[in-house]
């Protein structure tokens, strides 16, 4: 018999009892599915088996290491569908490419078919794996092994993957006769995975899945047109250049050929930004430019660049940010944890700012404030503003897109940017990289470089900033005018050298531990690639150093 501390208690089990046979008796305890459990400050899957004294901790599908591990599972479970529904091929073609809300796009790549009827085939093939509660078997083989198995069943992009993989063994998932890869934690068996939707859309499905909030309830999919047609067009940019997956990037960095890749890509991006000038220009009567996005999208070099391809117009860019109308600090509103929160538009004077922007459009002299972040105080410092016919104001901040932050202002005078860093690079085509883990490592890199904070810090700060974009972006992202993707397709491989030291400096102990590693694990897949390649105006150099831009 071996001790386990659970829940405040010390019980006695035998040796080699799973993490799964504890779950259930505590089931009770917890308000919502249990998905994976912690054994001495490791993660362990539930099908795992006890075989000492430990201390066990269990995480639900309302945390986020839970969550993850259910979407995971959720994501084989349709990927068995599709095996079993349209065959081998098909499930290995089908590319897990981003998520929509809470909807996984998943597109069929042309090997079998989207309709209505696709869709209901899929749900109940599903739905019988998870009333068969068929499990998922966890194998652990030669990464040689694991490459001639994914080579036999033609999914050639784990085999490039695998390729680069330092470690001799390799974890491998078996559902029934269906293998696949996945990096990250699983569920023990497919009843698990109770709350899914299937529909169709565009050029596949799209699966959708419970939130972190409601994790038993499954929302009807949301269209964002706009914010689609960003994701494809970025997608289908990878396809053209080769780079679709980290395999496919680390083919480049061997083959020396990303200094090329970095000019095609800046290249790129400075055509769009281009393009996004001269609509506003076109407009005719756009006197304030409203630049928003989440936590380390790139706002500032974007807002530096837009502002140069304005000047090759005729037009007089001046910035503002929507910061320095930030409330006093006394007067700043206090979240649920007694905490200043500046993420809420009530931090902001939105009046005082209506009014100094309804002044300055009626052709008047204005002093624009500046705000003093280390005394948390609103200053004026003589910064005096005045329109003339070709003047263009540059406003960014987290609440441009909302309505009430610029409600005197109008309409036509207004041309909304959303700017985010949407990654489309795959670790493979069954594993997505969240779009969050790159503004995370983003913000880790910039923080320790110009802040002097940990990455123990940021990464503890990531839920209240992630409570904030939900709140206060996201819902506004489809009234933009334009969007404007900033992630660079290299971008990961240059700032795992910044971040991989920041990440190992996290104690063990630390509760920031499990998500660093879980980042170092991630980043582990990368080749390091030098930052020498890139240009002074890269946005990447926002992040990384070395910026032309004051940022």
């Amino acid at each position: 018999m071996i001790q386990v501390s659970v829940c405040g208690e010390k019980i006695q089990v035998p040796r080699g009892t799973s993490f799964e046979t504890i779950a259930k008796r505590y089931r009770d305890r917890y308000d919502s599915q249990i998905a994976v459990a912690s054994c001495n400050g490791k993660i362990r899957e539930l099908f795992k088996l006890i075989t000492k004294d430990c201390e066990v901790k269990f995480f639900t599908t309302k945390d986020d290491v839970g969550h993850k591990t259910y979407v995971r599972a959720a994501t084989m479970l349709f990927l068995k569908a599709v095996n079993d529904v349209y065959g081998e091929e098909a499930a290995s073609k089908a590319y897990v490419e981003f998520t929509i809300g809470h909807g996984y796009y998943i597109s069929t790549r042309g090997a079998f078919p989207v309709s209505e009827e696709g869709a209901e085939r899929l749900k109940a093939r599903m739905k019988e794996l998870v009333e068969k509660k068929v499990p998922f078997m966890k194998r652990s083989m030669s990464v040689e092994d694991a490459i001639d198995l994914f080579r036999e069943k033609g999914m050639d992009d784990k085999v490039e993957l695998f390729s680069y993989r330092m470690s001799s063994q390799v974890n491998i998932y078996e559902m029934d006769g269906y293998f696949d890869y996945y990096y990250g934690y699983m569920l023990p068996n497919a009843g698990y995975v109770q709350w899914t939707d299937v529909c169709p859309y565009a050029d596949g499905y799209m699966l959708l899945l419970p939130t972190r909030k409601n994790p038993t309830v499954v929302e009807p999919f949301a269209e964002r047109k706009n914010l689609f047609a960003t994701l494809v067009a970025s997608g289908e940019w990878g396809q053209k250049v080769g780079i679709e997956t980290v395999g496919d990037l680390n083919n480049g960095i061997c083959s020396n050929s990303m200094s090329e890749m970095v000019l095609i890509q800046e290249a790129e991006q400075e055509r769009k930004i281009g393009e996004i000038a001269k609509d506003i220009v076109n407009r005719g009567n756009v006197k304030f430019i409203m630049i928003a996005g989440p936590s380390s999208s790139g706002k500032t070099s974007f807002s530096h660049r837009l502002s140069i391809q304005l000047r090759t117009l005729g037009k007089v860019p001046h910035p503002i940010a929507l910061d320095d109308y930030f409330v006093n600090r006394e007067n700043t509103p206090l979240d649920e944890n007694g905490d200043y929160n500046f993420e809420c538009l009530e931090a902001l004077d939105v009046k005082q700012f209506n009014e100094d922007m309804v002044r300055l459009l009626s052709g008047e002299r204005v002093e624009l404030p500046s705000f003093n972040f280390m005394v948390g105080k609103r200053e004026y410092r003589g910064n005096y503003k005045q329109l003339g016919p070709e003047d263009i104001l540059v406003i960014e901040g987290i609440h441009g897109l909302n309505a009430r932050m610029s409600y005197a202002l109008p309409e036509e005078s207004k041309y909304k940017i959303y700017i985010s860093a949407l990654t489309t690079l795959n670790v493979d085509r069954h594993n997505r990289i969240p779009t969050t883990d790159g503004r995370l490592l983003r913000r880790m890199v910039r923080d320790a470089r110009t802040r002097g904070s940990s990455a123990r810090r940021t990464i503890g700060m990531w839920p209240s900033v992630r409570r904030g974009e939900e709140e206060n972006i996201f819902p506004f992202q489809e009234e933009a005018d334009a969007m404007f993707n900033s992630t660079q397709i290299y971008e990961l491989a240059v700032l795992k050298t910044y971040a991989m030291p920041l990440l190992f400096q996290i104690p063990k102990d630390a509760p920031e531990y499990l998500e660093a590693k879980r980042l170092m694990k991630f980043l582990d897949y990368f080749l390091n690639m030098p930052a020498e390649s890139l240009p002074n105006n890269s946005i990447c150099r926002e992040f990384v150093g070395g910026s032309c831009f004051n940022v």
